[in-house]
């Protein structure tokens, strides 16, 4: 606890690091503060309606990734999944039209111009929407909650709610450029934790005046303990591949023989699969419509996250994408061709192509099984409600909210944990360094 105590002090004695954090904290405060910002022409104290809507099902996810901004009729109401989705598309892109292919490989510059479609392709999204939501809420809210109505509220509440999220992506690049990093994913995470009290004390009042008491809610509590365990280790689980580097003699002394070890992670993509799945599985409402008295069979189906096909598609996707953003990130061909250069090679392997063709085979291999833990973590609150647990508490059973929250703090503990080891400081861990995602998929 000492220990602890004197890196926390550690930390504020760096004032750039104190910068940083004080800095994300600010910003996240301000994301949280516009959670409660309602739209112009909406009556607050009439939202009853909605936030019914959003206590179940997907909606409740939808209102999860907007930090509660959904329920709430709120400027930031859309939050940050339509840049998600844009980022999907364009990434997507980036596979089969050579275009995207070239400015992937044109450093900086191409990164930037792959931001500004992003966000062009965000807006447009935004703008299709924007619309659809505003329909939901005249849907579920009586008439008497609108103050202004017509052609007016409608455009305007269109382009708030544009910006909104458009403010929203500004703040997580802030936070990434200035912050402490992974902006976009530290403002998902921080709307999602705002629910864990509020879930946990009503899980808690529902065992005491419901069935299994006082014992059921600690052995809840003890198998979610579990289940984070789990998933800490699934991010920070790697398969080590060790690397001859040939002797060398510089001036009159020579140096050589040394092996060491190339950590490949059994989970290289990190959350972005979960993410990128579960804006896929969002598509049917967004686009087609809020309102679930709308939606056909197969819309509705796929609406129920807790059915099996909505959790069976899932489970698919996270898979999928799961190679797939391994397969963007982790690049052999060009980790073989450093090897060479540096004078390193796997014992039993021959430099250049047949060590990028091993490596890949490894990295499918690991893959697999990581891919199939990621999709089993992501559907244990579907385990979790039909074994007891309230709908609110099962979402940090597993799924999405857990797999965030473990990421992103594993990630952000990093950087904080690279800004002491550089100035000579202990880190936050003793034994070892953090192992977040770095080398992996870097969040959004």
């Amino acid at each position: 606890m000492k220990a602890f105590i004197e890196t926390i002090k550690n930390i504020f004695k760096i004032e750039d690091l104190r910068n940083r954090i004080l800095y994300t904290l600010g910003i996240l405060l301000i994301y949280r503060l516009g959670k409660y910002i309602t739209l112009p022409g909406v009556d607050p104290s009439q939202l009853a309606g909605l936030k019914q809507q959003t206590s179940t099902g997907i909606m409740s996810l939808l209102d999860m990734f907007s930090g509660g901004a959904f329920s709430q009729a709120s400027i930031f109401a859309l939050g940050i999944m339509p840049y998600i989705s844009a980022s999907i598309v364009v990434q997507l892109l980036g596979i089969a039209i050579p275009y995207f292919q070239r400015l992937q490989k044109e450093g900086e510059s191409g990164r930037r111009k792959i931001n500004q479609i992003t966000r062009y392709l965000t807006v447009a999204i935004l703008l299709l929407q924007a619309p659809s939501y505003l329909m939901n809420l005249h849907a579920r809210l009586p008439d008497s909650a609108f103050v202004l109505k017509g052609t007016f509220f409608t455009i305007s509440s269109v382009i708030i709610l544009t910006t909104g999220t458009m403010f929203v992506m500004w703040m997580g690049e802030r936070i990434t450029d200035k912050g402490i990093g992974n902006g976009i994913s530290l403002i998902i995470m921080i709307g999602i934790i705002a629910r864990l009290p509020f879930a946990t004390v009503a899980e808690f009042g529902a065992r005491l005046n419901g069935s299994g008491g006082l014992i059921a809610f600690l052995i809840e509590i003890v198998l979610w303990f579990v289940v984070i365990i789990g998933t800490i280790l699934l991010v920070q689980g790697t398969r080590r591949v060790p690397v001859q580097y040939a002797k060398r003699i510089i001036g009159n002394k020579q140096y050589g023989g040394v092996r060491q070890y190339i950590p490949l992670k059994v989970n290289a993509a990190g959350v972005m699969p979960i993410i990128f799945a579960q804006a896929i599985m969002m598509l049917p409402i967004v686009f087609i419509g809020y309102s679930s008295d709308k939606l056909g069979g197969f819309a509705t189906a796929f609406s129920n996250i807790y059915g099996f096909w909505y959790n069976m598609v899932m489970a698919f996707l996270i898979i999928v994408f799961t190679y797939f953003y391994t397969a963007i990130t982790i690049n052999p061909q060009q980790m073989a061709e450093d090897l060479k250069k540096n004078g390193g090679f796997i014992p039993g392997v021959k430099p250049g192509r047949k060590t990028a063709e091993f490596l890949d085979s490894i990295m499918s291999r690991i893959t697999l099984p990581g891919s199939i833990f990621l999709a089993i973590v992501a559907l244990l609150p579907t385990l979790a409600v039909n074994i007891g647990v309230s709908n609110q508490f099962a979402h940090f059973y597993g799924g999405t909210s857990l797999l965030i929250l473990v990421g992103v703090v594993l990630d952000t503990l990093q950087q904080i944990e690279s800004h002491l080891l550089m100035r000579h400081y202990d880190g936050l861990m003793k034994t070892g360094r953090i192992k977040g995602r770095a080398g992996g998929a870097a969040a959004i």
